[in-house]
């Protein structure tokens, strides 16, 4: 069964940053293109960052220049790397393939506040 597993949350004051890290199991992270979402609480789930198997990047406007998203295919491993973080980052961020193949795991809570 296919896992992915985030890690890397927490509370951070506002301009801090964080990396996020997705571990999942077999070799999905290298044959698929993988991406960030992230639900804030009542709203629904979005995308925020999103890396092609040729290490194509693309961003959400609201976190363009602030986060990059990076892969190790060999560890299966992706991270989002979050920068200048501000209020309204706070989420729980998951990560899954950019068409969304697999269930989502459990996320990890992001918060931003001073």
């Amino acid at each position: 069964q296919v896992q992915l597993v985030e890690s890397g949350g927490g509370l951070v004051q506002p301009g801090g940053s964080l990396r996020l890290s997705c571990a999942a199991s077999g070799s999905i992270t290298s044959s698929n293109h993988m991406a960030w979402f992230r639900q804030a609480p009542g709203k629904e789930r979005e995308r925020v960052a999103y890396i092609t198997t040729g290490g194509t990047t693309n961003y959400a406007s609201s976190v363009r220049g602030r986060f990059t998203i990076s892969r190790d295919n060999a560890k299966n491993t992706v991270w989002l790397q979050m920068n200048s973080l501000k209020p309204e980052d706070t989420a729980v961020y998951y990560c899954n393939t950019l068409t969304k193949l697999y269930s989502f795991g459990q996320g990890t809570q992001v918060t931003v506040s001073s």
